[in-house]
Order: structure tokens, then sequence, then C-alpha cells
């Protein structure tokens, strides 16, 4: 699950961690007020979607008046804005954030997300900041740091410290930053955060001879979803309008459905399973058109609210059943297939292929519907055939 910029913020602030004051304005008028609550003389408009790259497109603006304001978030709110992540159909824009202007002096890259492979917490930091990582990455992959954190131990302050000599942080203002560091950190572990990413994290110039501190002006996080039954304040940031209604849709019976660019749909049951399922259709020569994991105890009902949903998507051309029968069984697949078929009135191809548990009974409960079902018995079989029924 995502959130917006503006609810990152609210979450980053609750672990001590220095943000810009700023105001979540679901109107125009909204975000006029907001410069009278928040006074100075320079405002920051941010469109709020769930995707980076909203300066380039157009979403960001900085304002020196109210009426600039007005004007910028008459522009923004309710436009069909268009990023990297977005894809070229952009997000509509339903809400802004109004924020104080910030005094720049240096733009920093910081993020904490999960890494699976060494099984610890990846603390990234970069001087770069205010860029795309990944062109980073591939540029200039020396100016990442990258610290690994013990879950057990959490981040420490000798981590924390190398991390803000690395990227360059003034020796005045690293405690700001040791402070920054660790209270993102915090954050992302207590929040059943994957991926906590602020970019730009910013120096701000001193005042009266202190140091500059250290800012989020930015903020992204992704929370996993399996744990947040136990994230009630968090599941409650949830934002249905950013979301796919189909996966939405299929949440709701239990199914695991992301949608993709292709035209061969894919039910499969078990994450790594789907996976090698949609490697094979490319291996073939086509494109998957969606990740659909059914889980270890699919229902005829559930089977057909996957067929439902994924027909929805006007570029499904032909669907693949991939079953292993364990906990599943195959027989119960063969009846959720045969009724999905029949409620749907199926008119592309289908082809089915099962191993495991009660195999043999569904591959004849498939051959006795009298349906036009296509079975398979391997991956590479299963693929080439679908992939030769769709062309």
């Amino acid at each position: 699950m995502k959130i917006h910029e503006y609810q990152a913020k609210e979450l980053l602030r609750k672990f001590g961690v220095n943000v810009p004051r700023g105001i979540f304005c679901p109107t125009v008028n909204d975000a006029v007020k907001a410069t009278e609550t928040l006074g100075g003389k320079v405002w920051v408009v941010k469109a709020q979607i769930h995707a980076g790259g909203r300066g380039k497109g157009g979403g960001v603006k900085v304002a020196k008046s109210p009426q600039q304001v007005r004007e910028y978030a008459q522009q923004i709110l309710g436009m069909q804005l268009v990023t990297h992540q977005t894809g070229p159909e952009g997000q509509k824009v339903r809400r802004l954030l109004v924020e104080e202007g910030a005094d720049i002096r240096k733009e920093y890259y910081f993020a904490v997300l999960t890494d699976r492979r060494t099984q610890k917490v990846a603390v990234m930091a970069s001087s770069e900041g205010g860029m795309d990582i990944e062109e980073v990455a591939h540029s200039t992959p020396e100016k990442i740091i990258t610290v690994l954190v013990d879950p057990a131990d959490g981040l420490t302050d000798a981590q924390a410290r190398k991390l803000a000599a690395g990227i360059g942080v003034p020796a005045a203002s690293r405690a700001s930053a040791v402070r920054a560091f660790k209270g993102v950190y915090t954050c992302f572990w207590a929040s059943d955060a994957t991926l906590a990413e602020i970019n730009p994290l910013i120096l701000e110039g001193g005042v009266d001879g202190r140091p500059g501190e250290i800012k989020a002006l930015d903020a992204k996080f992704t929370f996993d979803d399996n744990a947040l039954y136990r994230q009630p304040e968090i599941f409650a940031y949830r934002d249905l309008d950013e979301e796919d209604p189909n996966e939405i849709e299929a949440s709701k019976f239990g199914l695991a459905y992301i949608s993709l660019d292709g035209n061969i749909g894919c039910l499969v049951n078990g994450a790594g399973l789907a996976m090698a399922t949609m490697d094979t259709i490319k291996l073939f020569g086509a494109e998957p058109a969606n990740f659909l994991d059914v889980g270890g105890g699919a229902s005829t009902e559930k089977v057909t609210e996957a067929f439902k949903i994924m027909l929805k998507n006007s570029n499904v051309k032909g669907i693949l059943v991939n079953i292993f029968g364990g906990i599943m069984k195959c027989d119960t697949i063969a009846d959720g297939v045969i009724e999905a078929v029949r409620q749907t009135h199926l008119k592309v191809p289908l082809v089915v292929r099962m191993k495991g548990t009660n195999e043999e009974l569904g591959k004849q409960i498939l051959r006795d519907s009298g349906l036009p079902i296509i079975s398979a018995d391997t991956m590479a079989d299963a693929a080439a055939k679908i992939v030769a029924a769709v062309e």
C-alpha cells in the first residue's frame, strides 16, 4: 500500500523528523487559505498522487503570492498528471499540499528499504538528491552509500554518522542528519514499511549563526499489505482513488491481482508459480496481461470472480490457467473454471494446465464439460498453446 506525501510527512513528524509546515488542500480555496495560516512570502503547491516525478510533469509549482497559489492550484487540481511512473495515461490530481518555502542549500537522497538477499534493512544515501536514483546508480554508482542494518540492532549512531559524512553533510549539521536518518529508520520499522524514500532531503541555511538543519522536503512510503492488520492508523491513509479498480475488486475476494500491459490473462496459485508462468509466456513471445494469484484455497466463487476481473481488461485475448495442486485440489479448480466459463460466456481461448492433487480427476472434469478448453501437460506446452491460440 502507498500513501500520499502529506500523509508520509504526518507520519515522519510523529517520529521527530524535521519536515516543512504544510496543509492538505482538497480545493482551490483551501490552498489560498493555507497561505494565511502558513504565513511567509513563498509557498509550494504540490499535486498529491501516488507517483514520483511530479515536478517534471508540472505538478509542483513555487508561488510568490496568494494569487499565484490560486492560479497554480487551479492548474494542478483536476489535471491528468503524467510522470515516468504513471504511464502515458497519467493520474488525475484530486488533492493538493501547500507548504512553506524552504531555504535549500543542498539536496541529498535518503532511503530505507528491505534487502531480501541479505535479510537485513538497506539504508541508502547519496549526495545527488532531487534526481532519479536509478540514473544516479547507472551513471555515478560511487555516489550512493549503503549500510546494511541488522533489525535486532537498528540503525546505530555510528552508521548514521558514516552516511552523513559519506554524502558530504557539513560537520556542523551532521547531528541534525543523524537525528533525521534515525527518525526515518525508526518510522520505517515501526510502521511495517517496505520502502521509505526521502528525495530530496535538504540542508537548509542556518539562522542566527546556528548550523543549517536537515529536513525531509519530500517523502514516499510503501507498506507491507500483510502487516496492515496491525497498522490501523496507516490503513486509514489508504486512498482508493489512486488504486486500480480491478485490484480493489480482487482484494475483496482474497485475490492478489496486478494489471499489466499484455494480452494473455494468467490465473495461477502461488506467487512464485505466477511469476514463472509470466516469464514462460514472455519466453514464447507474448506478454502477460496480469499477475493473478488465487492462493492455496480457491473456491469456485473465487475462480469465477478471477475470470470476471481478468475479462474486464479489453486487451485480454486469451487466458492461461496454471495450477499446482497441493492444498489446492485440481478437481476444485476444474469445477471453478467450468463455472467461470459458463458465467462469463467466455469467448477467448482458454488453456488449462494442472499438476498435483487430484490431477486426473480435474482433467476428466474438464473433458466431460464439453467446453472448448485446451489442455496442456507442461508450462512450456501451456504457454506455446495459448500464444498460438491468441495469434
